[in-house]
């Protein structure tokens, strides 16, 4: 089998990074994680995983990917997060698409259906079930940036495994809009970048669109009760980038006055 890398970005991720380390160690050759200067107990499970870890502070994700990319010296690339799992089923398709390979060269790419966990309990409806390029071979792949999260393209076939990979990224109700917030901020700073501008219509009618769309139209309430509570955060979400937009504004208007 052609040699396979796992690369991963990492800060203070040690919830559930050994699940996800232990989930791949069936057929991955090597493990490279960059890491966001951890002060919990990230960096010792990962060396108890026999990684090779980088340091590198303060940058964003799709900075640190191309620079774990550069480091990778597998022919194929599993891109993981520290809060993702890969299923059994999972892991004997890659292990058989990558055995194929030698016969189907021409297969660069495979997406992954993902399976999104909220409060520890599977979401089935409200766009949290999709697919994702996740493995990939690496002379192929180019990493593109984004405020939130960095995809991945490559010039290419690209196909689809069998099996999911289990995410857990709402692990606690503190944590969820902890997350929103962040990506709130982000989100916001992105769009005054681009000229977007902010209005009362968009603060009020922006997150009612974004819950109605999540929750209703895309039927999020057909999974349990508490899934109300991930769509208001998206709502949450919606509005606090509008909110956080006028401040943004007016402090690049004192700027452009200094």
């Amino acid at each position: 089998m052609r040699k396979i890398s796992l690369l991963m970005i990492t800060k203070n991720s040690d919830t559930l990074l050994e699940q996800s380390l232990h989930s791949v160690m069936d057929f991955i050759d090597e493990i490279v994680i960059v890491d966001d200067g951890s002060t919990d107990d990230t960096l010792s499970i990962a060396k108890k995983y026999k990684a090779t870890i980088y340091s590198r502070h303060n940058l964003d994700l799709g900075s640190q990917r191309a620079y774990g990319l550069e480091k990778c010296r597998g022919e194929w690339i599993l891109m993981l997060d520290a809060d993702e799992i890969v299923t059994d089923e999972l892991s004997q398709d890659i292990k058989r698409v990558i055995s194929n390979n030698r016969l189907k060269s021409n297969t660069v790419g495979y997406y992954i259906p993902y399976q999104n966990h909220f409060l520890g309990k599977p979401i089935y409806h409200g766009g949290e079930n999709y697919k994702i390029l996740r493995l990939f071979k690496r002379e192929a792949a180019v990493i593109f940036n984004n405020v939130i999260h960095e995809h991945v393209k490559v010039k290419g076939i690209t196909a689809q495994l069998k099996g999911k990979i289990y995410h857990y990224s709402y692990q606690s109700l503190y944590q969820t809009y902890k997350k929103f917030t962040d990506y709130a901020r982000r989100e916001a700073k992105r769009k005054v970048l681009y000229g977007e501008n902010t209005s009362i219509k968009k603060v009020i009618l922006y997150p009612l669109h974004m819950f109605y769309a999540r929750y209703i139209k895309d039927k999020g309430y057909k999974d349990y009760s508490l899934r109300f509570l991930l769509d208001l955060g998206f709502a949450y979400m919606e509005w606090l980038t509008y909110i956080f937009m006028f401040f943004y504004k007016n402090e690049k208007k004192k700027t452009k006055n200094i």
